[in-house]
């Protein structure tokens, strides 16, 4: 049963059409995933969806009294709250049908409403509707449904008096999710719910998705969370939204059959207009030889058949591949022990990140590096690059390793906020400028982009850029610390592709599952103060776990 559709709708800004003819049907209990390049408008989309802005063209059919609830990218708790204390701050909804039954329960012990058996009837009736409203809306119980769904998401009683100011980003948004969900909306629409969370924050995650009892739309770059979530999968691209009837492996498999059978039908068409046009111009030219009526009405009986095939939108496009950054890191061999790592002790802040830790990367090999959130991984990379020293053992790196350092924050960049790309690249490559815009435009830069302040770039646009300046490193040893936040599948899949080919070492962090199966052949696992390690992908340590 759909309960909701788009019909056709088209939106333009600044004259450039967005979306042209788009249309989409949400049915009960639909997961939905939402994927597109940057810019392709996927959050314009959900609010378009929640009327925050209305369409050039077209309609959104919503039922009446359907409601939609809606999570952010961004999320700021208020301060001077616990953690309980914010999640327990009743959703706007819920407040305003509260009131409403306040006010009606008032009326009731009105004399002069339960002296008028008109009035009287229709009050009890608004107050019949207002109570259903209640308890589809879990009012009553409120309280013990936001412990529930903080449970659900990862969080223990010991978690409730933490500041709700000071949680994690990834923490952050759970919260701000229980807060939403509570209520119960017919659609939840979550826009990169999984940014910043470890991987046992988009494990629960997960799980919610798979038992919330509404609709949910998801905008996410987490490959491994949509096959584990969707049921269906949308493509906005170039201003049009295409449907899957399946999970992302789907999509991307379906999506290639698809692109195969339209370059195998472009072909044929290009053949057969090529015959047309060949015996229009043969045709054409014995009309003029001998004046012959008969070939002038064959040529123009096959013009008319191609000028059809344009009007009725027959003539099939040719498959363009999208505009995707040029990263390649060429790489070089160097010392057979690449890093050593031997009975390294670490605190941060007189925590105790880890003790006795040792580590051995090869030449050639790729070391994943997990373990919750605050366990140590970044710091792990600042004594490998040398930024910070080890409490007690010995880090040693390889005498001819140059480390490429993908910093999780862009800090590379930090120095040149208020610079330009161009001179950014102009400066690290001693270069022209022409040399350094044809750069930057082969990392799917504008040529405006490329002029503009480093500071007003997007996250995806940073995370380019500091992959740029690895290029340009020309290293043999990789330190890259969550390189798939910020950005968007194809460009992920660009990095894939590059590190496939890479001739080096490379030691990653990232709670990217798909990225880290993609990648990766040996995990080191940063938990409780030590340094395990698991060969193969994330699949295979979780099976290993018996959690697969």
């Amino acid at each position: 049963m759909q309960i909701l559709r788009v019909n056709n709708i088209t939106v333009s800004f600044a004259g450039r059409a967005l979306y042209r003819d788009l249309s989409l049907a949400v049915g009960a209990r639909d997961r939905v995933a939402l994927i597109g390049p940057n810019g392709a408008g996927k959050s314009t989309l959900f609010k378009l969806l929640l009327g925050d802005i209305e369409p050039d063209r077209g309609h959104i059919a919503r039922p009446g009294g359907l409601r939609i609830g809606h999570l952010p990218q961004d999320i700021e708790l208020p301060a001077g709250q616990t953690l309980i204390q914010t999640a327990m701050i009743k959703p706007r909804e819920l407040a305003e049908v509260e009131a409403a039954l306040n006010i009606i329960e008032a009326q009731l012990a009105d004399p002069a409403v339960y002296g008028d058996d008109r009035r009287l009837a229709q009050t009890l009736e608004q107050h019949e509707a207002q109570l259903a409203l209640y308890e589809r809306m879990n009012g009553a119980r409120h309280e013990s449904h936001v412990r529930e769904l903080l449970a659900m998401l990862g969080f223990s009683q010991e978690d409730y008096d933490l500041p709700a100011a000071a949680l994690s980003g990834g923490q952050k948004k759970l919260v701000a999710l229980a807060q939403l969900a509570v209520s119960a909306p017919d659609i939840l629409l979550l826009d990169e719910p999984d940014n910043h969370l470890d991987l046992a924050g988009k494990n629960q995650l997960e799980r919610f998705i798979l038992n919330y009892r509404g609709s949910v739309l998801i905008i996410s770059h987490d490959r491994y969370l949509l096959d584990e979530v969707a049921t269906k999968t949308a493509e906005l691209e170039n201003g049009a939204l295409t449907i899957y009837h399946g999970n992302y492996s789907y999509y991307v498999n379906e999506r290639e059959l698809r692109r195969l059978r339209q370059r195998q039908q472009y072909v044929t068409q290009q053949k057969e207009i090529a015959r047309l046009e060949e015996m229009i111009e043969r045709f054409e030219r014995w009309a003029k030889q001998v004046l012959s009526r008969k070939h002038m009405l064959a040529a123009r009986q096959r013009r008319r058949m191609l000028e059809k095939m344009e009007e009725r939108g027959e003539i099939i496009e040719r498959v363009e591949d999208a505009h995707l950054m040029d990263f390649k890191v060429a790489g070089w061999r160097g010392s057979k022990k690449v890093l050593e790592l031997i009975d390294v002790a670490m605190a941060f802040d007189e925590n105790l990140l880890f003790a006795g830790a040792n580590l051995l990367l090869r030449h050639g090999e790729r070391v994943e590096v997990i373990g919750p959130n605050g366990a140590g991984k970044t710091v792990l990379l600042k004594l490998i690059l040398g930024e910070r020293e080890a409490d007690a053992g010995i880090v040693k790196v390889g005498p001819s390793i140059r480390i490429g350092y993908y910093s999780q924050e862009h800090g590379t960049l930090d120095k040149w906020l208020d610079r330009t790309p161009l001179e950014l690249i102009s400066n690290m490559q001693n270069s022209s400028e022409n040399s350094a815009v044809n750069f930057l435009l082969r990392m799917a830069f504008a040529y405006e982009q490329a002029r503009q302040p480093i500071r007003t770039l997007s996250g995806g646009e940073r995370s380019r850029l500091q992959l740029a300046l690895v290029m340009l490193r020309r290293p043999n040893l990789l330190l890259l610390d969550e390189p798939s936040n910020n950005l968007d599948i194809p460009s992920v899949e660009v990095v894939e592709d590059a590190l496939d080919d890479f001739v080096g070492t490379v030691l990653i962090v990232s709670h990217d599952r798909y990225f880290l199966d993609q990648t990766v052949d040996r995990l080191v696992v940063i938990e409780d103060g030590a340094l395990t390690e698991h060969k193969g992908g994330y699949t295979e340590y979780l099976q290993a776990l018996g959690k697969l």
